[in-house]
């Protein structure tokens, strides 16, 4: 046998030449690739968990992009909060014309994240519903409004996703006036049934009974709440439901949809956290509704009660919700072009991309300007 010499080379496998280098050298190269196909203009707005920038892409200047730079997170050995990674996770899975798109993820030197989303330049929904001075709307908007949230929702629940978030500020309007669901931070796949999932998720004011009760096993029903009570909120232009405190929040609850009990709910007094107000307030019927809720007609009015059932067994699934019948009662859903839009979006939309996604409270659930008197509305 010939042994080399020592001045040949040796085609021993060297550390540059592993295929684990190879990997990581092509994995750099294409994460190289999708950061150059962006530029990076001038930065929209800084916050502790996340900065915003304003982005171009190069191969067309006209097409506008915001890219949200996440900051490493110290606490977490992966650097990234796990909502974070849900936020990513999700976003990745789900395209569909009522949800935001993630058009590209790439890495910086710092080894921040980089996400690069559609730019939705009219805010969000709260910015439409608050504005009672400038903005009018009515019946026809509220039905385009609910079906781009209802078939954004439906197309979640269709590919076992929960969002777990969803709010009006939390629904953004693009520049065609499409309405885009945000902030998948406490979404979640849905579970095998005998896992244990957190009650501690969707924004007081949006959470249903099951959750305020402490349920750890729960469906696509907890969202369709959510949506019950943001279709409320675009009829009252104020929210439904806006307590306090949880204590609070299950008061006012039973105030404005009745008392959960055995008889309406079987079992939810097993509930860990099961606990109601003295006397009980029976379950409101549609005359109150109609009383309340009169902008969205009587056939309107029977879907937001269906939301709004407390057994979740029994309330109403995404795919009922667009098989209702109030789509195919008049007034027709206002076409996307002329439904109302608010000047100035932007400041909105950037602090809702520089919050940290998932929050279930923040500072605008601290107080409420207006509250419901639920005390007169017997």
């Amino acid at each position: 046998m010939k042994l080399l010499s020592s001045n040949q080379p040796s085609m021993a496998t060297t550390p540059a030449d592993s295929p684990d280098r190879s990997i990581d050298d092509f994995a750099e190269q294409m994460n190289e690739a999708e950061k150059n196909k962006y530029t990076k203009g001038r930065k929209l707005g800084e916050g502790t968990y996340a900065n915003v920038y304003l982005g171009t892409l190069k191969s067309d200047p006209t097409k506008l992009v915001a890219i949200k730079k996440i900051k490493i997170q110290t606490d977490y050995k992966e650097g990234m909060a796990p909502d974070a990674i849900r936020e990513l996770k999700h976003l990745q899975e789900l395209s569909h014309p009522n949800i935001i798109s993630l058009l590209s993820v790439f890495s910086s030197k710092d080894q921040n994240l980089n996400l690069v989303l559609e730019f939705l330049p009219l805010g969000d929904l709260e910015m439409l519903i608050k504005d009672t001075k400038n903005i009018r709307y009515g019946a026809g908007d509220i039905k385009a409004w609910m079906g781009m949230l209802s078939r954004g929702i439906y197309f979640c629940h269709a590919n076992f996703v929960l969002h777990r978030d969803i709010k009006p500020n939390n629904l953004l309007i693009a520049d065609d006036g499409e309405v885009k669901l945000a902030d998948f931070g406490l979404a979640r796949s849905f579970a095998d049934p005998y896992r244990p999932m957190t009650s501690n998720v969707i924004t007081r004011w949006y959470r249903p009974p099951e959750l305020l009760f402490g349920t750890q096993h729960y469906s696509g029903a907890v969202d369709i709440w959510s949506v019950g009570l943001v279709f409320a909120e675009l009829v009252l232009r104020m929210p439904y439901i806006a307590g306090d405190t949880e204590v609070h929040q299950v008061n006012l609850l039973t105030q404005a949809v009745g008392t959960p009990t055995e008889e309406n709910w079987p079992g939810v007094s097993k509930l860990p956290a099961y606990t109601v107000p003295l006397p009980h307030t029976p379950v409101r019927e549609k005359d109150y509704y109609n009383q309340m809720f009169g902008t969205a007609g009587i056939v309107g009015v029977d879907l937001l009660m269906q939301m709004l059932v407390l057994d979740p067994s029994k309330r109403i699934t995404a795919k009922e919700v667009l098989n209702h019948d109030w789509w195919y009662t008049d007034p027709k859903p206002t076409r996307n072009k002329n439904l109302p839009r608010k000047g100035g979006g932007e400041e909105a939309v950037v602090a809702d991309l520089k919050r940290r996604p998932g929050v279930v409270e923040d500072e605008r659930t601290a107080k409420i300007a207006r509250k419901l008197d639920f005390g007169n509305m017997a």
